[in-house]
């Protein structure tokens, strides 16, 4: 009785780190939009800088912290070349098509595409390893894609003209993320997720500041010319992005897998779209149709039914 009852608490608590996990990503859109916003000279490697610079504090100490007290084996230099490579790609590469995608279309667009990615994990994964693709999940994909292509079309009327260049570099963002979906898995494996976590994300502050300094240099005077109000709103935005929608949702989600497992922890996170539009909606008027609706609906159903161990 004891062990059921640890039990359900354990999952209890897994629930609710996956779904703030899940809450926080999805309102990291609402947070850039809201950047954008305050000055069109915001772009989007700064704005990556800062949410960045703002993290790097919170997973250097994790991922010391984690050394001292698991006594973990050091990385060979095999593991370290996997780890650059990851990182370069999780969370450098794809957040930067990400973010740029978001200078152009809608959040509600940007999260039905980018939820998109376990779609290409799917097919991927199929011509890595081989695969047979079942007809149980061609209907998933075709409902998928089905369900997006209405949504773009409505978009299409909704948006300007440059929804094409957007929804491709988010796109972009979703087949990269696939891509690092699919080698981390391992390396989760063998070194532990709060530890990966760390040392990705440490490897793409690193990217993601040298970028920074190469385009804009490491001299005040070449920053984007904003006034203080603005840069003091566009430096309070990215703090609690770099802490609501970057640090904790990471922590909490790796937490809450390892209470409810993968599968779960997959159908929860399908509420992050949801949020989104409704966040969208609600803090920076994005239109909400039905036809809209309907095709994020689809979209949900099909990544459900193909996500494994549901």
């Amino acid at each position: 009785m004891a062990n059921a009852s640890l039990h359900q608490r354990d999952s209890i608590i897994g629930f609710c780190l996956v779904l703030l996990g899940a809450l926080g990503f999805a309102a990291k859109a609402i947070f850039v939009k809201l950047t954008y916003a305050v000055s069109s000279d915001v772009d989007a490697i700064t704005l990556m800088a800062l949410r960045m610079a703002f993290s790097l504090p919170f997973f250097l100490v994790v991922a010391v912290w984690h050394n001292r007290k698991s006594d973990a084996a050091s990385l060979d230099k095999k593991q370290w070349a996997v780890i650059v490579v990851l990182g370069l790609m999780g969370y450098y590469i794809s957040s930067y098509l990400d973010f740029m995608g978001l200078q152009y279309i809608s959040a509600g667009l940007e999260r039905v595409i980018l939820f998109m990615y376990p779609t290409f994990v799917v097919i991927f994964s199929a011509f890595v390893h081989k695969r047979k693709i079942t007809a149980r999940t061609v209907i998933a994909l075709t409902l998928s894609y089905s369900g997006l292509l209405l949504v773009f079309v409505e978009h299409l009327s909704l948006e300007s003209s440059h929804v094409w260049l957007g929804s491709g570099l988010v796109l972009g963002s979703a087949v990269v993320f696939a891509c690092f979906t699919m080698g981390s898995g391992v390396m989760t494996h063998r070194i532990g997720s709060a530890r990966f976590t760390a040392y990705t994300m440490t490897v793409a502050v690193i990217a993601t500041l040298a970028h920074f300094a190469v385009q804009y240099g490491v001299t005040p005077d070449r920053l984007p010319a904003l006034p203080y109000a603005e840069w003091k709103r566009v430096c309070s935005l990215a703090f609690i992005m770099a802490i609501f929608s970057t640090v904790l949702p990471a922590f909490f989600m790796n937490a809450g897998i390892r209470r409810v497992g993968a599968g779960t922890a997959s159908i929860i996170s399908m509420t992050g779209p949801i949020v989104t539009l409704a966040l969208a909606y609600w803090l920076l008027d994005e239109a909400v149709t039905a036809l809209q609706l309907a095709g994020v609906f689809i979209v949900l159903a099909g990544v459900y039914r193909v996500s494994p161990a549901k």
